[in-house]
C-alpha cells in the first residue's frame, strides 16, 4: 500500500522541519509549501491524503485557502487540519465554520499532530 501523502502549508522553517520530521517518521510522505497560492497550485497538480494548514501565511491566508478548497468540486473532500499560533475560540470557530476537519494550536504536541493526521487519513473524525 502506498504511503499517505501529506501537504504542509507553513511559512516558518523551524515548524516545517519539525512537522516534516515527525510525520515522515510516522510513515507519511510529506511535501511542503510556504504560502497559500502555492498550496492551491500544488493541490491542483498532485493528489494528497490530507493537508496541514497554517492560518497566518504570507499573501493568501490559511482561512482563504480553506474556503477555496471547500468550494472547489475536486478538492472539497480533502481532509484539512488547521494549525495556528492563534488559539482563540474565534479562530477555531471560523476554521470549523469553513470546513476544517481538525484544529491544533502551536506550540503543538508531536503525538497530537501524528494522531490527528492519522485519523484524517483513515477517515476517522477527530
Amino acid at each position: 500500500m502506498a504511503k499517505a501523502r501529506i501537504l504542509i502549508v507553513e511559512d516558518e522553517p523551524n515548524i516545517v522541519e519539525s512537522l516534516s520530521f515527525i510525520l515522515g517518521r510516522a510513515g507519511f510522505e510529506v511535501d511542503t509549501v510556504a504560502e497559500g497560492t502555492a498550496a492551491l497550485d500544488r493541490l491542483r497538480r498532485q493528489s494528497f491524503s490530507a493537508l496541514v494548514l497554517d492560518i497566518m501565511l504570507p499573501g493568501m491566508n490559511g482561512l482563504e485557502v480553506l474556503k477555496t478548497i471547500r468550494t472547489d468540486s475536486v478538492l472539497a473532500g480533502l481532509p484539512v487540519m488547521v494549525l495556528s499560533a492563534r488559539g482563540q475560540a474565534s479562530d477555531r470557530k471560523a476554521a470549523e465554520a469553513i470546513g476544517a476537519n481538525a484544529f491544533v494550536t502551536k506550540p503543538f504536541s508531536n503525538a497530537e499532530v501524528v494522531e490527528r493526521v492519522s485519523r484524517l487519513v483513515s477517515g476517522v473524525p477527530s
